[in-house]
């Protein structure tokens, strides 16, 4: 399945059915009478949250949705069926924003959240309802009501507990593919990951839910390499894990860049609780461990967490760590008496 977190659409609610002029010819009944049904009203435009779904993929392939019309009304004061809701199933996190791609209409975070964001139009009179003392023949009926349309954008944030940051090539896809069953693409070469990845790490009964966006280089916030576009997914992160190469001369650099691309972006990603990761350290010996350790510390760093992707080296004390920085929601266990509390703990080594 291909991912895509942006897609445009257009959505129209449906017309209101016209009301009916009709009259009454009934054997026994002298004068008759109108007797012309209202028209139904137009169907909603509803969007609801399947938590089965990943991706805005299906946008790509359809982008308008038209609700169904009201139907007209008939004799017999017969009122015309109203038009069904048109349903929009989209991933949890999609937020759906004006044209103007700025204005955010809703945001629909939570599992079968639904609203209706366009609604039908109301169906038109029939002459019954005019009828009066002074008007007893009336020949008019009302039109129904035209629906709503519009041009919307879907961004897609994904929802997960803590997001991987870095460098191209600083190895958070290798990292999540050893802590989770996710599979993303891994390769020696910079920018392998187009497009972020979920996983699902356990430990001691506990879940959580990593996020891998795609590397970020100095200038991304102007465009640069892939851009500031995926640093939307996380957003909703409740802490980072910054990975640095150990391989790399500066680490303090690397460090640096990536620090300031968080900060230039916004959306308080550079408050996050944040955790720090020299990775690929099975390549490099201990003195210049020590020393890159040293180097990143001085930079205002608490505690830098030692990993290696290939080995596996120093992947439990780092995976403990984001469970004390950010307590999972939920335990796989049953036991009640384990479930651990949602407040933000800083974690201190």
């Amino acid at each position: 399945m291909k991912f895509l977190d942006q897609a445009k659409v257009f959505v129209k609610s449906g017309k209101g059915g016209n009301g009916c002029v009709a009259f009454r010819r009934e054997k026994y009944i002298e004068y008759g009478g109108p007797n012309g049904g209202d028209g139904g009203r137009g169907g909603d435009v509803v969007f609801y949250t399947d938590p089965n779904l990943n991706t805005l993929i299906d946008f790509r392939y359809r982008q308008h949705f038209k609700a169904p019309v009201g139907q007209d009304g008939q004799g017999k004061d017969r009122a015309g069926k109203g038009g069904d809701a048109l349903r929009i199933a989209v991933p949890i996190g999609t937020e759906i924003m004006a044209e103007d791609r700025e204005t955010v209409l809703v945001d629909l975070t939570e599992a079968d959240q639904e609203i209706a964001l366009l609604e039908g139009g109301n169906g038109g009179w029939g002459n019954a309802r005019f009828k009066s003392s002074t008007n007893q023949a009336p020949r008019n009926a009302n039109p129904g009501h035209p629906g709503e349309e519009r041009w919307l954008w879907l961004r897609l944030k994904l929802i997960a507990d803590v997001g991987l940051v870095g460098l191209p090539n600083a190895g958070k896809s290798t990292f999540l593919s050893i802590v989770t069953s996710a599979r993303p693409k891994i390769a020696s070469y910079p920018f392998t990951t187009l497009h972020p990845n979920l996983g699902v790490a356990y430990l001691d009964g506990r879940e959580m839910v990593l996020a891998d966006i795609p590397g970020l280089i100095e200038g991304a916030h102007t465009g640069s390499g892939l851009g500031t576009r995926f640093l939307g997914h996380i957003e909703r992160c409740r802490a980072l894990l910054h990975l640095i190469d150990g391989t790399a001369d500066d680490v303090v650099s690397s460090y640096r860049t990536v620090c300031a691309e968080l900060s230039a972006y916004g959306a308080d990603l550079d408050n996050k609780p944040e955790l720090v990761a020299l990775n690929k350290c099975d390549a490099i010996g201990q003195d210049e461990i020590a020393e890159k350790k040293a180097a990143l510390m001085s930079e205002g760093v608490d505690h830098v967490f030692e990993l290696s992707g290939i080995s596996g080296h120093g992947r439990t004390e780092l995976l403990r760590g984001l469970f004390e920085t950010v307590p999972a929601k939920h335990s796989s266990k049953k036991n009640e008496d384990d479930a651990v509390e949602e407040e933000m703990v800083p974690w201190s080594p």
